[in-house]
């Protein structure tokens, strides 16, 4: 590889570490990801910088912190001036493409009301442009290109490219079988009448589970989101192999699935059976105590009241989960399999020995830790430990497994530095180069951001929580509450014993709470320099 190295970076959604069979899983098989993992580097112990969508993939482009990129929350896009990685690359020749789900935009047109500041009737507001605290936020460009409106209303809208960086993009907005964005115009190519396929009420017959947000798509296989990712990905690959292969490419291959609605197309239905589903240890041992964010969730499912149909976390029952995992797994194995595919045709185009690979997910998915599903503000690790694999040609050793800490935030830098170039000024992460071939990762923890605007399990509208992850613990602390929760990983692996309150672990929790407030001293902001000398 004496030139640039090519990039091919799969991402997937909604994709817990635990659910590959690299990483452990006995049910879910995922042979093209294990070949890969064989062939590269696996981190063991890598962690998003906050569970949601939106916030953790502009952690993924910039290299920093939700609360300093400002994309704290689902709703709040990416600012269009932020510098991510994908700009350098493209600033030093690369070739830039993204094919799948991008998400640093809404991709929802409904306006939010809850916990939005109310007016003040008696004083004056400001100008429109003076609202913010940036007063050019209004004059950046269009923050509703990903909403699932402006594709539907306008057949013929593009992105203003370069999107973030991306010189190309084939985008797909949402999940399921109700994807919208240029998904949806390869669709309609293929089958002009696709819209009588998709959605629950168009579903085919033979769906007897119970599990929310469940339902078997008419949508074929080589019709649903994955194939189109595959497809366009290949296409991009071919079309590549036909240039003089000059310049270096990035390509972003991001599926939008595994993620509810559960949707897996043809035989991924029904690839796994629920009834072979094992429960997570957590599900029936039984918290000590049960914290109260918790037990107001089991209280909304003992009252029928759980909002099943929305994105929030909610409780479930031992059949649910058991349909959700299998439903799940599908998705998973049909993703394995479009990954067989470009690898595959990666290697006939002879691009394999000059590209690195890499694997990873946005978060998790508690798919039934502590009898809960989907994502919300508990920071138990099957939501926010997710799977990275690093598959590099020029890596002497192969099957590496680092068990160092490491997280989202490192991939920006670790991906610059190996194309041979600097990081900006204010990108939080580490490199991770010198660790594929073993090397401690350099983090000692790792934090976790929380920021939701809509207050739920009992917490009030705008509440924040932080985590600090170390090898052996988890502290999280909540805002405008006097609880915590503290966990010892290697005496409770499946966090159920909350130290909090613990007296003998009293002085543990001081230490841990004093590395908190160390380690965000640590990730405040160095952007921008100093221009001059000063006085």
């Amino acid at each position: 590889m004496d030139k640039l190295p090519n990039f091919l970076f799969i991402i997937t959604d909604q994709h817990r570490a635990d659910h590959l069979s690299c990483y452990g899983n006995r049910i879910v098989k995922t042979p093209a990801i294990d070949r890969l993992a064989q062939a590269g580097t696996r981190f063991d112990h890598f962690y998003v910088a906050t569970p949601i969508c939106m916030p953790n993939r502009a952690t993924l482009m910039t290299g920093r912190m939700p609360s300093l990129h400002g994309a704290r929350q689902n709703g709040i896009p990416l600012s269009l001036t932020a510098t991510t990685f994908v700009d350098i690359l493209r600033a030093a020749d690369y070739d830039t493409a993204l094919i799948g789900k991008c998400h640093l935009q809404s991709i929802s047109g409904a306006r939010p009301t809850i916990g939005m500041p109310d007016a003040d009737p008696e004083r004056v507001q400001p100008p429109e442009h003076l609202r913010e605290a940036d007063k050019s936020w209004l004059s950046h460009g269009r923050y509703d290109q990903e909403l699932r409106s402006t594709w539907q209303n306008d057949p013929s809208f593009e992105l203003a490219l370069p999107y973030y960086g991306f010189n190309q993009v084939q985008l797909a907005v949402g999940h399921g079988d109700e994807v919208v964005g240029h998904y949806d115009r390869w669709l309609n190519q293929r089958k002009p009448d696709a819209d009588k396929l998709r959605g629950r009420k168009n579903q085919l017959p033979g769906n007897c589970y119970v599990a929310p947000q469940a339902w078997r798509t008419a949508i074929p296989e080589e019709l649903y989101p994955s194939a189109f990712v595959a497809e366009q990905t290949i296409k991009y690959l071919e079309n590549y192999s036909r240039s003089d292969r000059s310049q270096p490419f990035f390509l972003q291959c991001s599926f939008p699935d595994p993620h509810h609605p559960f949707t897996p197309p043809g035989r991924y239905w029904d690839m796994y059976d629920p009834e072979e589903i094992l429960l997570p240890e957590s599900f029936n041992s039984g918290e000590r105590p049960i914290v109260p964010h918790l037990r107001r969730l089991y209280q909304e499912r003992a009252a029928e009241q759980a909002n099943k149909d929305g994105q929030r976390t909610f409780a479930v029952t031992e059949r649910e989960v058991r349909e959700a995992t299998a439903l799940t797994y599908g998705m998973i194995s049909m993703i394995d399999d479009a990954i067989a595919s470009i690898l595959g045709w990666l290697k006939t185009l002879r691009l394999d020995n000059d590209t690195v690979v890499i694997f990873t997910s946005d978060h998790g998915d508690f798919m039934g830790d502590h009898q809960l599903l989907l994502k919300g503000a508990l920071h138990y690790r099957g939501l926010v430990r997710v799977p990275f694999i690093w598959s590099d040609p020029v890596n002497e050793s192969t099957g590496e497994l680092n068990s160092g800490l490491c997280g989202t935030i490192d991939l920006a830098p670790t991906i610059l530095h190996r194309a041979g170039l600097a990081a900006p000024n204010g990108m939080q992460g580490k490199s991770l180069i010198a660790a594929m071939n073993g090397a401690a990762t350099g983090h000692d923890s790792m934090l976790i951001e929380e920021h939701q605007r809509r207050g739920y399990m009992g917490l009030a509208n705008n509440f924040r929580a932080r985590s600090l992850i170390t090898k052996q613990h988890r502290l999280t602390m909540y805002e405008g509450v006097g609880w915590g929760e503290l966990y010892d990983f290697s005496s409770d692996p499946h966090e159920l014993d909350n130290l909090w309150n613990t007296p003998s672990a009293q002085p543990l929790r001081q230490d841990l709470t004093e590395q908190l407030a160390r380690k965000m001293m640590e990730m405040t902001d160095t952007s921008p320099l100093a221009t001059h000398h000063g006085p």
